[in-house]
């Protein structure tokens, strides 16, 4: 690849994939070709994240290697991985389903520790997208119950299974990590990013991502979302989709937006 000596740093995106905590990585190739997509269209450099996997490694393995990830851009600045020049002031996360989870958790823990680390971290959130994020607790909502057949890639009792694998032992699924607006329970860093959160609407987890859209929003946090009303969950990986070519350029719109931000004083 060839950089001229002249262009300008390009923004980071960290990607954590979906498959309920148990299935996939970076190399499967839904996920190969959706990051090679994105960094086509986005601009962008993708770094995709090989997290470790429940059973065998529960809660919050998934949520520590992500951080392990940020500490490593952090230190290394990827000067012997990428030619081209970089801006990790400017990174963003992103991911889908139980990726989409993993954003907001270490989103928040790299936001708090970025408030008070000392020398200042280098890496940077600029923002979060969370693409159909797996979210759930022991409530059945009216989405889980009318949505529960509308798909195949995940129904109530596989999403069931996967927070069973996935929590603690005894834990219930209004656990935290996965009821992660639940009452006073939800706390947010100052510096918490601006979030993109996208929806559809024969997703049976929409009406927890609504829920987090309001909690967001109701702790002064700036949300865009993103709803694809004919769409059900992982439409975002079939590029023969119309609906996945929207969500590209929505992500960029906001990826865009956000970067210019940054660099407004």
């Amino acid at each position: 690849m060839a950089i001229a000596d002249d262009t300008p740093p390009l923004p980071v995106v960290v990607y954590f994939h979906g498959g309920g905590f148990v299935a996939f990585s970076p190399s499967s190739r839904p996920y190969d070709t959706l990051c090679r997509r994105l960094c086509r269209e986005l601009g962008a450099v993708i770094v995709s994240v090989n997290y470790r996997h429940t059973p065998q490694h529960r809660f919050p393995a998934a949520y520590d290697d992500g951080i392990a990830a940020l500490r490593f851009l952090d230190n290394t600045r990827l000067t012997d991985l990428v030619s081209a020049p970089i801006d990790l002031s400017c990174c963003f996360l992103a991911g889908d389903s139980s990726g989409g989870n993993m954003v907001h958790h270490v989103a928040q823990r790299w936001a708090s520790m970025s408030e008070t680390a000392w020398p200042p971290l280098r890496l940077r959130l600029a923002g979060a997208v969370l693409i159909q994020p797996f979210f759930g607790g022991e409530e059945r909502t009216g989405a889980e119950l009318a949505l529960d057949k509308a798909c195949r890639i995940l129904s109530v009792a596989r999403a069931d299974h996967y927070w069973k694998v996935f929590l603690p032992d005894g834990a219930t699924r209004d656990h935290p990590a996965a009821h992660v607006c639940s009452g006073n329970s939800f706390e947010l860093a100052e510096t918490f990013p601006p979030a993109m959160v996208v929806t559809s609407g024969l997703d049976l987890l929409k009406d927890w991502h609504a829920r987090y859209v309001e909690a967001l929003r109701e702790k002064g946090k700036l949300v865009t979302v993103v709803e694809y009303p004919n769409a059900t969950h992982c439409f975002y990986a079939l590029p023969e989709l119309a609906d996945s070519d929207k969500f590209v350029e929505d992500m960029k719109l906001f990826i865009d937006e956000h970067t210019r931000s940054k660099h407004v004083v």
